[in-house]
């Protein structure tokens, strides 16, 4: 007797749940359901984060990672438990890694708690005690899930539009370029929208890069109105049938009252074609610039709504931890991080598998 099984798999922290309902029609028994939940200790053991992924990832933040177990090495020289003195150069290490004050502060805090809570705590531990609350604190403050920003996850809405914002230099037209490319690889259909017709060549640079991703661009001439470049291209991905859309910004943060009006201008004129749109406005940040990236996010969530944030150039920098700062400060989530020039280095943040990179000694 055969039967025909589906299964379902879902994941969460260190938890794998699997629903197998059998359909077998000639049985007497209509369906079966059996819950089954296994507890690991990584999800890598069960190839969820293929290796090459989490190859790239680990290449992408050797820098960074170097320069922490750097830092936490010389933090615990001579110490064979975790104490008050630990803490206070473990707090040091982690502001030095561009993790910013008030985040680093919490770290401390939980790691704090721990400590008290298991009595005795030897140094030896202390990376996997790091991986742990860290990514706990990520998870508090709405960090992205894997399953939820995936390139092929379900949209909510067709077209999904995505509106990119960020100042000039940090890796805008590339970022779109690289989300183009990876959502047409993962069956989507996608459309381009150059509405930064402030910047000269900031077009051209865009075409260049839509054709490397192999998706269409809509453009007007330079100078031409921002807000008529969106509603040309929000109306063509209409008629088309398209499934996202990706509208590039000028990055004029400088005049912020200019931002804020012409940004404006492009939701209204978006509105009429497609209800609630832009669905997401994701602000792309440089990795590389440290506090800078704070000052920025601090600047552009004050002149608009942003809901997603991209950080760029990680591979260059040993100042990944601004990653965890932005993230927990600014209770936005991070959806991609780059850490390569490839089209396939713009990764979808994993909050575990980016602790688990920065605070594992595979150097």
């Amino acid at each position: 007797m055969f039967i025909t099984i589906t299964l379902r798999i879902s994941f969460q922290r260190n938890k794998i749940s699997f629903l197998i309902l059998n359909r077998g029609e000639t049985h007497t028994i209509a369906s079966l359901f059996l819950l089954l939940t296994i507890n690991t200790e990584a999800m890598a053991l069960f190839g969820f984060l293929r290796k090459e992924e989490k190859e790239i990832l680990d290449r992408g933040l050797v820098k960074t990672r170097e320069n922490v177990f750097a830092r936490l090495t010389r933090a615990v020289a001579g110490k064979s438990k975790i104490d008050d003195d630990v803490l206070d150069n473990l707090e040091e290490v982690l502001v030095s890694s561009d993790v910013g004050v008030e985040t680093t502060l919490r770290i401390i805090e939980r790691v704090s708690r721990r400590v008290a809570r298991d009595k005795y705590v030897s140094t030896s531990e202390l990376n996997g005690l790091l991986r742990d609350e860290i990514a706990g604190l990520l998870e508090e403050n709405n960090s992205t899930d894997r399953s939820v920003a995936g390139f092929d996850a379900p949209l909510p809405v067709k077209p999904y539009v995505i509106l990119v914002v960020g100042v000039n230099g940090v890796g805008k037209t590339t970022t779109i370029a690289k989300l183009a490319y990876n959502f047409r690889k993962a069956g989507r259909s996608v459309l381009l929208g150059a509405a930064d017709t402030f910047r000269a060549a900031a077009i051209d640079q865009l075409r260049i890069w839509s054709e490397r991703a192999g998706v269409p661009m809509i453009s007007q001439k330079m100078g031409a109105d921002p807000a008529s470049v969106a509603f040309d291209t929000v109306t063509s991905a209409v008629a088309s049938g398209t499934d996202i859309v990706i509208i590039d910004t000028a990055g004029r943060l400088h005049n912020k009252t200019a931002l804020m009006n012409e940004l404006s201008k492009i939701r209204r004129v978006m509105e009429k074609v497609v209800p609630e749109a832009p669905h997401e406005v994701l602000l792309v940040l440089d990795g590389s610039t440290g506090q800078n990236a704070f000052e920025q996010a601090k600047q552009f969530t004050a002149a608009t709504s942003v809901n997603a944030m991209a950080i760029t150039k990680l591979d260059g920098t040993a100042k990944g931890g601004v990653v965890i700062g932005i993230s927990d400060q600014f209770r936005i989530p991070v959806k991609y991080i780059g850490v390569g020039e490839k089209m396939e280095d713009l990764r979808i943040f994993d909050r575990y598998a980016f602790v688990d990179s920065l605070f594992s000694d595979n150097r």
